[in-house]
């Protein structure tokens, strides 16, 4: 198989993975989005660790603890994606899975908009027109609910600081999620131990098979950032691009068609400008694509 073909599958595996998540916390939803959140790090960092050895990356990960501005980045991390967990977690465990998914519909337009915050790029105008309209969205959807959808809003800017984070610090997917289990670890160690104290530990209360499904958030969360890292080298960024959005697509299927969700006209509304804003972002970045790569070929042969 060729490599180019070889990455298209590990990114649709990816993103399908993740695009199925919702399914697979339901079937542990009769415990708390902190109890689980705490269990999803402690055995994140297990699957990691092993896989750090395995995959003989200690060496890789030892330079990046020696750089402060790298270590500090991920632990910065390693914060916002907890965050972005434990409110997926949370919102999916209370059956607004609709919601998670406008939040990762959003969250490239917000990239975008981070770039010329913090890191002073330029936007073209189409760019700004897609900003825009999910703008609009956003405002449509909170008169809808009579409240902002802060599920979809935490999502979308505790996602976006995490890509910042981690582009700054410029670690591997291996070493970087071992950084970054590792700095909340000891946090999330504590939750457990406390409640087991206080008598309220769940996960060990229904069965062996269900206390396998929560040791199994570890690989879980493992194995479609591996397959993800493996694509990031085989295929073009637009491809990447295009395959971010299977996720939030299978998680707004899931919710309407699987869990019954309300969808109202306001609502239908807000998710249709919201893709409307993502094609046009889409489509002028690989129509931009397209112009940079025909000036490459052409000053090459000059």
């Amino acid at each position: 198989m060729p490599e180019q073909r070889r990455g298209f599958v590990y990114g649709f595996s990816a993103y399908l993975l993740w695009g199925l998540f919702p399914l697979y916390w339901k079937l542990i939803d009769q415990s708390g989005a902190f109890e689980l959140l705490a269990h999803r790090i402690l055995w994140s960092l297990v699957t990691v660790a092993l896989l750090t050895v395995a995959l003989s990356r200690l060496s890789y990960l030892r330079a990046l603890l020696k750089d402060p501005r790298r270590r500090w980045s991920l632990m910065a991390a390693s914060v916002l994606i907890s965050v972005n967990w434990g409110t997926y977690i949370w919102a999916v465990n209370h059956n607004r899975i609709v919601e998670t998914s406008l939040g990762y519909f959003i969250t490239p337009l917000f990239t975008v908009l981070l770039g010329v915050f913090v890191l002073k790029e330029r936007l073209r105008a189409a760019q700004w027109t897609a900003l825009g309209i999910a703008f609009v969205a956003v405002v449509g959807l909170t008169i809808e609910n009579g409240r902002p959808p802060w599920v979809a809003i935490l999502l979308t800017f505790s996602f976006g600081f995490y890509g910042l984070a981690k582009k700054k610090a410029g670690a591997g997917a291996i070493e970087g999620m071992a950084i970054e289990s590792a700095t909340v670890a000891p946090i999330a160690l504590g939750v457990i131990v406390a409640l087991g104290i206080q008598g309220q530990t769940t996960v060990t209360q229904h069965g062996t098979g269900y206390l396998v499904l929560v040791l199994l958030t570890g690989p879980i969360t493992a194995v479609p950032l591996l397959l993800f890292g493996a694509a990031a080298t085989r295929v073009s960024m637009t491809t990447l691009g295009l395959l971010n959005y299977i996720a939030p697509i299978m998680q707004f299927a899931t919710g309407v068609l699987v869990f019954h969700e309300a969808m109202s006209p306001m609502r239908w509304a807000g998710f249709g400008l919201v893709w409307i804003a993502l094609v046009i972002f889409t489509l002028n970045g690989m129509r931009q694509r397209r112009r940079t790569m025909a000036l490459e070929v052409a000053a090459s042969a000059v």
